[in-house]
């Protein structure tokens, strides 16, 4: 049994330390990246359907804004914690640093059940919610958008409710809108999009060619799926894919219009006719080129990582590789894109779109995804680069490259 520790504020903490040990890391600054800038624990109640009132818990946590104002993500679920929050609010500082955007993380989330709430309790939460944290989030303070069990619609609730409270619109205090209201073209499919670009780097890098290249998806949602089809287009051949129901495999590859409409119209991949019915497990240690887990956490551990057959793994999903199974899986010589490289495209088209909401002007998809290709590429070069120098894997260097980045900014501010 693995006696791995999975607490994901320590897991960050201790790739701070990882990195900092090779960049010869001020101990000071090593001491402020180790802890959020401030955290705000909120309670509000929402009357319900029935008549009655509820009370719910949220967190809002600012991890570093020496850069620039904090952004990430807001989760409706029932597990959310305050060292998940923290920890993902850290993870989200070092994601924007190693795209070079201009921003710090930051990280929130409501304790409660989304599949149990009606369409109204969803919105008189997510307004509770943004009102009970208002003070301090803004376009120049701190920018929420969409995570897990939330979504475009729930931001545009939330960007409201701000601009109530302000009196004017305030478009670019979130992102992840809908189109009408602010949003960006390309953001749905960005997160995507920007793991393709930087496998396709990766395999360059390899010498691995796409044309024919057997792909497996691990969370065939938002990502999952749009991954699928952009990476077959590229000729890659997608023969596994899976969802919370279970996993399918058919090693001559899956017809994906027709896995579209199967998982459109039964609500699941499984039983796809002309493919065999494997485990989430089972489809993580198949014989492919690319692996892409989009699921959930800690999927690759200490247990499963010596049967992960991939060249390249890269991780659309936060946290699937747990650090024992990240040891493993660079000394078996698998090249693993880390999460704050393979899905920084979300947060680098929201940078764009709360640039656009800034200025007022709104760009084409084809302009969106040209800026994005150029980030991602030159990130995933930056990054390499950093591995090759310092002779580590791509996770501590995007660690390397991102810490530094916020080091100096600390530095030149003079906060040390």
């Amino acid at each position: 049994m693995s006696t791995e520790n999975l607490n994901p504020f320590e897991i960050v903490q201790q790739q701070i330390c990882t990195a900092g040990q090779c960049l010869a890391l001020d101990p000071a600054i090593e001491e402020i990246l180790k802890e959020p800038k401030r955290v705000l624990m909120v309670t509000f109640s929402v009357k319900m359907d029935d008549g009655t009132a509820k009370v719910f818990k949220g967190i809002r946590s600012q991890h570093n804004d020496a850069i620039g104002p904090c952004k990430g993500g807001v989760r409706f679920h029932p597990d959310v914690t305050l060292d998940e929050v923290k920890a993902l609010s850290m993870w989200m500082t070092f994601k924007c640093g190693v795209v070079g955007l201009p921003y710090g993380g930051g990280k929130g989330g409501v304790i409660c059940n989304p599949k149990e709430l009606s369409q109204g309790e969803l919105e008189r939460i997510s307004r509770a919610y943004i009102e009970a944290i208002a003070s301090i989030i803004g376009p120049d303070k701190d920018i929420p958008a969409p995570d897990v069990y939330t979504n475009s619609q729930i931001m545009a609730w939330m960007m409201d409710t701000f601009s109530r409270l302000k009196g004017s619109n305030q478009f670019g205090v979130v992102t992840g809108k809908p189109i009408i209201v602010g949003g960006s073209l390309g953001r749905n499919e960005a997160t995507a999009q920007g793991c393709v670009f930087v496998i396709t780097k990766a395999a360059e890098k390899l010498g691995l060619p796409l044309e024919g290249a057997t792909v497996a998806i691990q969370g065939y949602g938002n990502a999952g799926s749009v991954a699928a089809v952009l990476l077959n287009k590229m000729g890659c051949n997608v023969v596994a894919v899976s969802d919370s129901c279970g996993a399918i495999y058919n090693p001559a590859g899956i017809e994906l219009e027709v896995l579209y409409q199967h998982k459109r119209d039964s609500g699941s991949c499984i039983n796809l006719p002309g493919c065999e019915r494997i485990s989430n497990e089972e489809l993580l240690e198949l014989p492919v080129d690319i692996l892409v887990p989009a699921a959930l956490e800690n999927q690759i551990t200490a247990k499963n990582a010596e049967q992960i057959k991939a060249k390249i793994v890269a991780e659309a999903a936060n946290g699937p590789t747990t650090p024992e199974a990240d040891r493993i899986l660079f000394a078996k010589g698998i090249t693993v894109i880390p999460d704050i490289l393979a899905n920084a495209g979300g947060v680098t088209v929201s940078y764009f779109e709360w640039v656009q909401n800034l200025m007022n002007y709104y760009w084409s998809e084809q302009e969106v995804n040209d800026k994005l290709q150029t980030i991602m590429y030159n990130a995933f070069d930056n990054v390499y680069a950093a591995s090759q120098q310092h002779q580590v894997d791509l996770r501590t260097a995007a660690f390397i490259v991102s810490i530094n980045r916020v080091a100096e900014a600390i530095k030149v501010r003079g906060h040390v």
